[in-house]
């Protein structure tokens, strides 16, 4: 009788493991994050504060996560080839940024890496168009969802999560290039 009761436990809990694992695989394998602000400010003053990694510190959403973290530049002063690397607390992790792309007060391509606490390799894009005297600024992540992703977006929103990191970032650069207006 025990054995029996131990033995539909054990059926139970694989079937609910595989259902979950088939929940899991079927959820979308891209992923797609995209924020716009519109800024008082022309597209080549708010390229110049994208385009250079050493002036993200004045606007980036976490760039004040973590007063301790040990950040590295390397390649060219700014644009294509400039480097970001970082080593932080669990609020920032670690990883590097290197501009693959940039067209000046237009767009900016950035190979994303994360290394801590999860590797992924994500493409994060900056669009400049200009609107009369102001400027329309998209920013958008884009990239691959692993199982452990795909099944951490079951129980966490990550569009609004980074999402909402954008848009706070958004509203920092908008400051900053509104103020050297």
């Amino acid at each position: 009788m025990i054995k029996k009761a131990i033995l539909g436990i054990l059926a139970l809990i694989l079937v609910v493991v595989v259902i979950f694992c088939v929940v899991v695989a079927m959820q979308p394998e891209d992923f797609k994050i995209t924020r716009v602000a519109s800024m008082n400010a022309s597209p080549d003053k708010v390229f110049e504060q994208v385009n250079d990694f050493h002036k993200w510190d004045a606007w980036s959403p976490w760039a004040k996560l973590d007063p301790a973290m040990k950040t590295t530049y390397s390649g060219a002063a700014s644009g294509t080839g400039s480097s970001y690397s970082w080593v932080g607390n669990d609020k920032v992790g670690e990883g590097r940024m290197t501009i693959a792309d940039s067209h000046p007060s237009e767009h900016i391509k950035i190979d994303l890496e994360f290394i801590k606490p999860f590797a992924a390799k994500n493409v994060t894009d900056f669009a400049f168009k200009p609107d009369g005297d102001k400027t329309t600024v998209t920013w958008t992540m884009t990239g691959k969802n692993n199982f452990m992703a795909k099944a951490f977006n079951l129980v966490m929103n990550m569009d609004k999560l980074v999402g909402g990191d954008f848009e706070k970032g958004l509203g920092q650069l908008k400051t900053v290039v509104e103020k050297t207006q």
